[in-house]
């Protein structure tokens, strides 16, 4: 994506105009950013327990993540993906800027930030959608129709001619609990990717929070940042 003045301003002397503020992120941003910050933790730290508040916590980050891909397309210039999806070898240049003091400033989303965005909106994704799949097979949550037990031997019975081979693979489970752990493993996996990718983007924001002298976490809650 080529980059426009407007969006950019090279490292320098603070001046008045550099001192100006302007609304950057809409509440739709900024609410959504910190309900899935909320929402993951609540889940990671009850690891479950109690079910209701760690299910109910995902499916609010589920929510979130519908919301901000739809709103990366319909949402104002700098929430929209158009505006900070950028190549990988941009987000390299911008690293390397920061590590040598040269880097550009965004007003948006600088190319690292936006590609840390996708990787974690990816990566919450794939981790609510482990654990409903998990729920599924116990017949619970929204995948349980298309995932349960339910949906899984009504595509078994045609193969299964006999009438007592057929209870037996009802009364042990047709392997539902096998395929639980198996979801499980999966959304272990994505719960501990998400940890780290969080760890990384908190150095990311305090290394441009350096770099620039600006607060981007306050950026985050009043969605104002220099002009």
């Amino acid at each position: 994506m080529t980059d426009t003045t407007a969006d950019t301003i090279p490292p320098g002397p603070e001046t008045p105009e550099k001192r100006s503020m302007i609304q950057v992120w809409d509440p739709v941003v900024r609410i959504g950013h910190w309900v899935l910050v909320a929402g993951f933790l609540t889940c990671y730290l009850t690891e479950g327990e109690p079910e209701w508040l760690h299910v109910n916590a995902g499916y609010a980050v589920a929510l979130v993540i519908i919301l901000r891909v739809v709103w990366g397309f319909v949402g104002p210039g700098h929430a929209r993906f158009s505006d900070f999806v950028r190549a990988p070898g941009e987000a390299v240049t911008y690293v390397k800027g920061l590590l040598s003091g040269s880097a550009k400033r965004f007003v948006g989303h600088n190319p690292a930030g936006g590609l840390m965005a996708l990787a974690l909106l990816a990566s919450l994704g794939a981790t609510t959608f482990t654990g409903m799949a998990m729920l599924a097979q116990e017949g619970e949550g929204p995948l349980a129709s298309v995932m349960g037990p339910t949906a899984q031997v009504a595509v078994v019975s045609p193969a299964l001619a006999d009438e007592d081979e057929h209870e037996e693979h009802r009364e042990h489970g047709g392997g539902h609990g096998e395929a639980g752990e198996s979801w499980e493993e999966v959304h272990e996996f994505f719960a501990n990717l998400t940890l780290a990718l969080m760890a990384l983007h908190i150095l990311g924001v305090i290394a441009s929070s350096t770099a620039h002298r600006e607060n981007l976490v306050r950026a985050m809650i009043d969605g104002r940042k220099r002009a």
